[in-house]
């Protein structure tokens, strides 16, 4: 059911969405070390809600009957400068998997795979969630500063009380 292309473009996005659960691990790691621990939490469940995204789309490839060929995930940044690095990382990715998933559904749309098309908007509506959360967190971590990283880990519990 899945055009050739498109399959081999989705085993790139899995190997892409592994990738990404691994460097946020790596940011996890970064903010626990230094026993900022709502950063910390925020970043392992991220890390996660990456594995599921991959996950995602295994199970789209099995279903539609596509070759699943997982590719090698490459290593995670072991570690950061700063916490702001460590933010910035994390939205410049987001960013990054905004252009693919953008590409994903141009090849879906060139091959007229109504079913993609569906699968990926939910892709495409995610992102803008990411990328606006990584994009606030980053901007209240350079205005906190890195000597005031403890009124960011506030800020997150406000955040948290605020859903």
């Amino acid at each position: 059911m899945i055009s050739p292309d498109l399959a081999t473009a989705f085993n790139e996005q899995i190997g892409h969405e592994f990738g990404a659960s691994m460097q946020y691990v790596s940011i996890a790691a970064y903010f626990q070390r230094n026993q900022l621990t709502l950063l910390a939490k925020l970043f392992f469940e991220q890390a996660e809600e990456e594995r599921q995204h991959a996950m995602k789309f295994v199970k789209y490839l099995l279903d539609t009957k596509g070759d699943l060929k997982i590719p090698a995930i490459p290593a995670a940044a072991p570690s950061f400068a700063s916490a702001e690095a460590a933010v910035q990382a994390a939205l410049a990715w987001e960013q990054e998997v905004t252009r693919q998933i953008t590409a994903l559904m141009d090849v879906a749309v060139k091959h007229n795979d109504y079913l993609a098309q569906s699968f990926l908007q939910w892709f495409i509506d995610e992102q803008l969630e990411e990328v606006v959360k990584m994009d606030r967190l980053l901007n209240v971590i350079q205005r906190s500063g890195e000597k005031n990283l403890l009124m960011v880990e506030a800020y997150l519990v406000h955040i948290e009380k605020a859903d």
